[in-house]
């Protein structure tokens, strides 16, 4: 069977498809012919020339404005024949103004006329893509949909599916995960098939379910399971969490397997001529590629606490990894084979098991890795070290917030000095971190925020998150699940009804994001916190504190704005042992209790380091946020200010380890 797999607008145009990477594998492995399609490079090249497309454009829809939906919206007049010009998405349910709510969004007057400029071209963009594809039609059309992707892929496929009714079409991805699926296969009579769940089994038992598909075999899947053994030609029920249509056309979706795949049936992804077809793209001038991989899937902390807003699981919480030589060998391999050193792992969550295993294993081979990986914010020094040493130049770590008690109310299984320990400890050992500031949590007080905003200039010299903003109901979050958390949800988030003409009852199976009356902390405090992740964000190229341990005197080096001393030297037994114990989170009693001359002695150096904006503050607990000296992030320094000439010597002393006198 011939197969092309599709990439739709407005997928990543900086990596290939894991799904399809990894469906391309499973599919040959099978004997059939794959071709993967980067149809997000095709749109890059057509909009480029025909519109003047540039970066920006493309990523306010890849990225910017997933949670308003203007990706969607843009190709929804493709599928209905329409080109948005009211602002409506010309549906029965009384939706009449989209770009009000793209402005009540945050979004620019320019980026409000690139979403209604996008939809007038984008009817064209799918007839030429499909045009291309029935001048040499396939057997089957597969198209993977996460995020922003439904639109334009349905799109497609209805058009494709006009020119060559004899093509099948196969949805798959996380916009098919569990209710969301069904619909998309009910409402839409174009969809073939619809394959909801893991795809490594299913994918291949319906293309041998297929009248020309041939047999596969239950125990042919590397540990696959077909919850009925062998599989005939034709038998379609069989394939676990697939929807398609019987003899009268009417949607059947099997029910989902409640066995997630073992570790051994993850399959290893082929990239096979996508970093060809974005070197030949204009997009290779706007972005530097990467490989995408995985090591595991589901989440090992949301198996024992769900975080209570995160959906990003879906259907399957149960946490697997590759064993750790195979997930080695497969970064190695796929990185010589593509010559690339940046890798993307989109593990929810890193296996802690990885530690002495693959990190440890990178750090000791002569390669030049640079990894992102997405961690718990628990992690302690040593941690962070061993994944700077094996090339994690940026880690995510699901921050979130710096309160403890909104922390609680998320059930993130951490305190906010902890969060702050990571972002210091991440610094000192050469990693950088990406994070968000969520608010809005039922239970929140505007105490939890008004004690980090006073502090947040305390922490200019560490990462900022990217932006602060309120949380969004996602599907299968414990919020969407369990309204007695706080939440009690009405209906789909707006930009559904404005895309689809669909009724309520089918979009509230199809939305992931959906829309509730506000909880937590009001619109003044929540732009107060804003600005002040603003600020943040404006003073981090420029703010530094750092620290030297030379034994008998601690030196410290300041440029943060908002302190106005340059360099500091402790010297007192005192300073310097509450200096190190804070190393940690711990209270003033704490402290105390190890230190000579108890809280008399300890109040005064708290008092002294807050003042010097040494310390964050967060309930009972202290922590000191000064990084240490021999990092890389110090080069800021030397690259804003000037030549090493221009340094006092104390800051000196500071960046040159040899340079510290003890005495």
């Amino acid at each position: 069977m011939r197969i092309v797999l599709l990439h739709m607008p407005w997928g990543a145009i900086d990596v290939p498809s894991l799904a399809l990477g990894i469906l391309h594998t499973a599919a040959a492995r099978a004997g059939h012919q794959v071709d993967v399609r980067y149809a997000n490079l095709d749109f890059v090249d057509w909009a480029a020339e025909t519109a003047g497309f540039g970066v920006d454009d493309y990523q306010y829809f890849s990225e910017k404005s997933y949670f308003q939906g203007a990706g969607d919206w843009a190709f929804a007049g493709a599928l209905y024949g329409d080109d948005g010009a009211s602002g409506g998405g010309g549906d029965d349910t009384g939706s009449t103004d989209y770009f009000a709510y793209l402005a009540a969004n945050g979004a620019s007057e320019q980026e409000i006329a690139l979403t209604r400029a996008t939809r007038a071209i984008a009817p064209a963009f799918i007839a030429r893509l499909v045009e291309e594809l029935a001048a040499d039609p396939p057997d089957l059309v597969g198209f993977t949909t996460t995020f922003q992707q439904n639109t334009a892929s349905l799109a497609a496929a209805k058009l494709l599916k006009q020119r060559c009714p004899q093509v099948r079409t196969v949805f798959g991805g996380a916009n098919c995960d569990g209710p969301q699926g069904a619909a998309l296969h009910r409402n839409f009579p174009f969809l073939d098939y619809v394959v909801r769940g893991e795809g490594e089994a299913a994918f291949p038992a319906l293309l041998a379910g297929l009248p020309d598909g041939g047999d596969l075999e239950g125990g042919d899947l590397e540990g696959g399971d077909l919850e009925g053994g062998g599989l005939e030609s034709g038998d379609l029920a069989a394939v676990p969490g697939l929807c398609w249509r019987d003899e009268s056309g009417a949607s059947t979706a099997n029910a989902m397997t409640t066995r997630p795949l073992p570790p051994a049936a993850i399959l290893a992804p082929r990239y096979d001529g996508f970093f060809e077809r974005l070197d030949a793209s204009v997009a290779a001038g706007w972005v530097d590629p990467k490989l995408v991989l995985e090591g595991s899937r589901g989440c090992w902390w949301g198996e024992k606490h769900h975080c209570t807003f995160c959906g990003l699981n879906g259907s399957s919480m149960e946490f697997r990894s590759k064993p750790p030589a195979d997930f080695l060998a497969e970064v190695l391999t796929l990185a010589e084979r593509h010559q690339l050193l940046d890798v993307y792992v989109v593990d929810n969550i890193l296996d802690m098991g990885y530690f002495d295993t693959v990190l440890k294993s990178l750090a000791e081979l002569p390669v030049d890795l640079r990894l992102h990986f997405e961690i718990k914010a628990n992690l302690r020094r040593h941690q962070f070290q061993l994944l700077g040493d094996s090339g994690a130049a940026q880690v995510q770590p699901g921050i979130e917030n710096l309160s403890t008690r909104v922390l609680r109310i998320m059930d993130k299984g951490v305190t906010g000095c902890q969060n702050v320990r990571a972002l210091r400890d991440a610094q000192s050992a050469g990693v950088s971190v990406t994070w968000n500031y969520l608010y809005g949590f039922p239970g929140e007080q505007p105490a939890d925020y008004e004690s980090v905003i006073r502090q947040l200039p305390v922490l200019h010299h560490l990462d900022p998150p990217t932006g602060a903003g309120r949380i969004a109901i996602e599907r299968f979050s414990p919020y969407f699940d369990r309204p007695e958390l706080g939440f009690a949800i009405t209906r789909p988030a707006f930009q559904y009804r404005a895309t689809y003409r669909l009724p309520e009852s089918e979009l509230n199976d199809m939305a992931y994001v959906f829309t509730a009356p506000p909880r937590g902390i009001g619109g003044e405090l929540a732009e107060r916190l804003s600005a002040a992740v603003d600020t943040w964000l404006a003073r981090f190229p420029d703010s530094r504190l750092s620290y030297r341990d030379a034994g008998g005197r601690i030196v410290l080096v300041n440029t943060r704005p908002g302190y106005d001393w340059r360099v500091v030297e402790l010297t007192d037994p005192v300073e310097l042992a509450v200096f190190r114990l804070l190393a940690q989170p711990r209270s003033a009693a704490t402290l105390a209790a190890k230190v000579p001359g108890g809280a008399a002695a300890v109040e005064p150096v708290l008092e002294r380091f807050t003042a010097l904006g040494l310390l964050f503050h967060d309930g009972d607990g202290y922590l000191q946020v000064a990084v240490e000296s021999d990092n890389q992030v110090l080069m800021r320094m030397q690259h804003r200010h000037g030549p090493a000439a221009d340094r006092t010597r104390a800051e000196e002393e500071v960046l040159d380890v040899d340079a510290v006198a003890i005495g």
